[in-house]
């Protein structure tokens, strides 16, 4: 188990910015910082981070936080990875105590599955490094490759043993279980056999963004024509191959620094560009490329450059992966390289300065560039020249900017010598098409959702209920005003010396949390909401024993209620209500006292919530035989008329729908 110390170290250290900034690309936007979704596909930034609260939000997928809830939601991590993972990345040594047997029973099954993948990599990199077999067959193909040990290192590069159960038996010597074994692929199964799926290869982790064993790719170094030359991990709870760029945990830096990424094939294409300095550098891995790889370069930059090595038929069959980049609202370049080069081969040639030269005067705009492939392709044949607009105009059709789209259009007329006419027309067919492909998958989904909908139609919207809305303003008050002192207004009701009860004012100084607490304290109110319930307990007990930083209360909360928290906050800047003043629900203008916003809301919050006794004991009235009981719930009826009363003529306003208690 981490210490507290190591904990504290850890906050005191961690800037959200910063650590944000290793996964979404920001950019300044006042005092904040502004980008893509790192949970949802987007075009337009709707993720805001705030440097001086040091919170995240995202409105988007509603989610929110501090540093440590990003980490657990981006990359799963369990609250200890989290620490451990920011720990790392600030140099922090981390202190263990003592793990009980039952917190080490709370492991669960994905956090299992990385524990034996992290020690995976080591057991082949202390193979590759330190076993006669390793140094022989493994590190000799590495340096044959041009890998220093820097980059071996760095990439975590290791060797299988070429043994049936050389890993196996290790792993489950070391009280790593097999069910763990197996369901990451590092183990196969078959009856009472157990033998090792990267037997005899050279290993490559595959690692997520934040650099957290996924997978493995193995490749063989024998030339065993059965076997396949190179061989991934299957598909697990936590490998998804469809998912993960090769590479993108070293590059994610560079490409948010250099807002560029360059995309290559294989494993060894990505090794040897980085250790030549390009960085910015990753790999689709020999798979087609899908739009959650692409959402993964989006966070971090809209420009992909391609680097292909002069295969016409490779770089055609890429073409519908590049039609999900323009999609995405992204520019794409290509880079072809000379021929019998590849990125390997390329970058072991060059030096850097040659290496950046040559891709800033190759690098072509990917539209420019299939229209003149396919215009060569075409030639003199009109069947092919019709192929190839429609082609072209398909490509043309996933750009979402108009501005763009048109300039494609006039150069793409100038390079095929056809008319811009025919090709706006073609367009707009094509978006016809997609049109009415669309209306049809919308009229299909909405349809399947009809049921849901119909159900959601009937609930209550918490947001639409004035309860709900007063009671998380209230939480809203606490957190950005709570520790300031105001003068409060006090009504005292007096007795004069002619027996008329007289109210006097009297100015009484409190800090807001005491004036929130006091005040709900006169009616004996609980908030309804068991989430605020929590949050408003936990605030109260913070203000009366510490002082208030929001930093430090965060840390004390479990992520279910800092993530409301931080909504909260965030939802400051961006939380509209919808004409609730019509329903007695104040919004803070800024010439409107704190002290003033408070009495508001609490007291209508206090009249919301008595006006609901008042509805209960209405409702059990005709029900209530006992004559002397019915005359009790009138009593108490008109005792909180009376109070709903007096709370209307302390805001200075009539509410119509509390005068008549009788109707």
């Amino acid at each position: 188990m981490i210490s507290k110390s190591t904990i504290d170290a850890v906050f005191d250290a961690a800037r959200v910015e910063e650590v944000i900034g290793d996964f979404v690309h920001l950019k300044k936007s006042g005092s904040n910082y502004k980008g893509l979704s790192p949970f949802v596909n987007e075009k337009t930034p709707s993720f805001m981070v705030s440097p001086v609260k040091q919170i995240w939000k995202d409105f988007s997928s509603g989610k929110g936080g501090n540093a440590i809830s990003f980490i657990m939601e981006h990359e799963h991590f369990s609250y200890p990875e989290a620490i451990r993972y920011l720990a790392k990345k600030y140099g922090i040594e981390i202190e263990e105590t003592e793990q009980s047997q039952e917190e080490k029973e709370l492991l669960n099954e994905k956090e299992s599955m990385f524990v034996v993948s992290e020690y995976a990599k080591k057991y082949f990199q202390d193979t590759l490094l330190y076993s006669e077999e390793g140094k022989a067959i493994g590190l000799s193909y590495f340096k044959e490759r041009g890998f220093t040990e820097q980059t071996i290192q760095e990439f975590g590069l290791g060797y299988s043993p070429d043994k049936w159960e050389a890993f196996t038996s290790d792993a489950l010597g070391k009280g790593y279980s097999l069910e763990y074994l197996e369901k990451t692929g590092l183990t196969i199964v078959k009856e009472d056999r157990k033998f090792d799926r990267f037997k005899g290869r050279v290993m490559f982790p595959i690692m997520s963004m934040s650099g957290r064993v996924l997978g493995f790719g193995g490749r063989i170094l024998t030339n065993d024509k059965k076997a396949a030359k190179y061989l991934n991990s299957p598909e697990s709870d936590i490998y998804h191959k469809s998912k993960i760029l090769y590479g993108i945990s070293h590059a994610k830096q560079e490409i948010a620094k250099k807002d560029n990424c360059f995309l290559v094939e294989g494993y060894t294409d990505v090794i040897q560009m980085y250790q030549a300095g390009i960085k910015n550098v990753v790999a689709s891995s020999g798979t087609a490329l899908t739009p959650d790889q692409i959402r993964l370069v989006n966070r971090l930059t809209k420009n992909i450059t391609m680097l292909y090595d002069g295969d016409a038929a490779g770089i055609r069959a890429s073409f519908r992966g590049v039609d999900l980049i323009l999609e995405a609202g992204m520019n794409v370049r290509v880079c072809p390289l000379p021929e019998g080069e590849d990125p390997d081969s390329f970058a072991r040639r060059y030096t850097l300065e040659q290496l950046e030269k040559y891709f800033a005067e190759n690098a072509t705009d990917f539209i420019r560039y299939k229209a003149n492939m396919l215009m060569d392709e075409a030639k003199n044949d009109p069947i092919k020249k019709a192929d190839l607009i429609r082609d072209m105009v398909l490509s043309i059709s996933k750009i979402p900017d108009h501005i763009q789209r048109e300039i494609y259009v006039q150069e793409c007329a100038r390079i095929m010598d056809i008319s811009e006419e025919v090709l706006f027309n073609s367009l707009a067919q094509q978006g016809r098409k997609e049109l009415q492909e669309a209306n049809k998958k919308y009229i299909e989904e909405r349809k399947k959702l009809e049921v849901v909908h119909n159900k959601n139609d009937q609930e209550k919207r918490p947001e639409n209920n004035p309860i709900y809305v007063l009671e998380r303003k209230v939480i809203e008050i606490l957190l950005l005003y709570g520790n300031i002192k105001e003068v409060f207004t006090e009504l005292v009701y007096e007795v004069n010396e002619d027996n008329d009860i007289i109210v006097n004012e009297h100015k009484v100084e409190n800090k807001v949390y005491e004036r929130v607490f006091l005040s709900l304290q006169e009616d004996e109110i609980h908030l309804t909401n068991p989430l605020f319930k929590k949050i408003y307990s936990s605030l109260i007990d913070y203000f009366n024993h510490k002082e208030w930083s929001l930093e430090s209360y965060l840390k004390e909360l479990d992520p279910e209620l800092s993530g409301e928290v931080t909504n909260i906050i965030m939802d400051d800047e961006k939380w509209t209500l919808h004409k609730w003043e019509s329903q007695n629900i104040f919004v803070k203008h800024k010439e409107q006292s704190i002290a003033q916003y408070v009495t508001e809301t609490i007291l209508t919050l206090r009249m919301y919530l008595v006006s609901t006794l008042i509805d209960k004991y209405k409702q059990k009235l005709p029900e209530e035989q006992d004559s002397k009981r019915s005359n009790e719930m009138l009593t108490v009826i008109m005792d909180y008329t009376n109070l709903i009363n007096l709370f209307s003529k302390r805001l200075g306003q009539v509410t119509s729908r509390f005068i008549n208690i009788q109707g």
